[in-house]
């Protein structure tokens, strides 16, 4: 229910910032937005806490956001805290981004590798995911996990290219597994 929420908000915001040919306005403000609400937990406490009044959080956002972000996205806060809905507000602004993102064929990559890559490799490992995907960029975070061997594991989405040895060990022990033995 609360990813249905998240991305309804999220569509809504998004349409509009493409209605409005404000695309690149509204991502550099989410984006923004995004830092201050992490650099500032307690207002989310503040915002989320049952005995605090929906009017005293809408008086809040009101004096915090007003003026210092765009009447859409003070309209979107406004909305979030009205409907009951602002423990959502993290995950809406990420959907946000990530449907911008997907727009602009900004492609997000995790690539797991058992040791540090050069950049030599690193560059060759987007340009490859840029020539087998529709992607014009890539932002790739790179990261080491030692349990892989050797080999990476790539995740695009919900799509994972996974070439490690330890899935490769795994699969062999599978297949001998299955193997029964015959006696003759």
């Amino acid at each position: 229910m609360a990813k249905l929420v998240t991305k309804t908000y999220a569509d809504a915001l998004f349409q509009l910032a493409v209605e409005e040919n404000r695309v690149d306005e509204f991502y550099q403000e989410v984006s923004q937005l995004q830092k201050i609400l992490e650099d500032n937990p307690d207002l989310a406490k503040v915002m989320s806490h049952p005995s605090v009044d929906k009017n005293e959080k809408l008086a809040a956002i009101r004096n915090i956001f007003t003026g210092r972000v765009s009447g859409e996205l003070c309209g979107l806060l406004f909305q979030v805290v009205e409907k009951g809905r602002y423990e959502e507000i993290d995950g809406i602004l990420a959907c946000f981004i990530d449907e911008v993102k997907e727009y602009k064929k900004i492609g997000v990559a995790t690539v797991l590798t058992p040791t540090a890559l050069t950049d030599a490799q690193k560059k060759r490992i987007e340009q490859k995911l840029l020539d087998t995907t529709d992607y014009v960029k890539m932002e790739i975070d790179y990261k080491i996990d030692e349990s892989l061997i050797g080999g990476m594991r790539i995740r695009i989405g919900d799509r994972v290219i996974d070439s490690s040895i330890s899935t490769k060990i795994n699969e062999l022990a599978k297949s001998l597994r299955r193997i029964q033995i015959s006696t003759v």
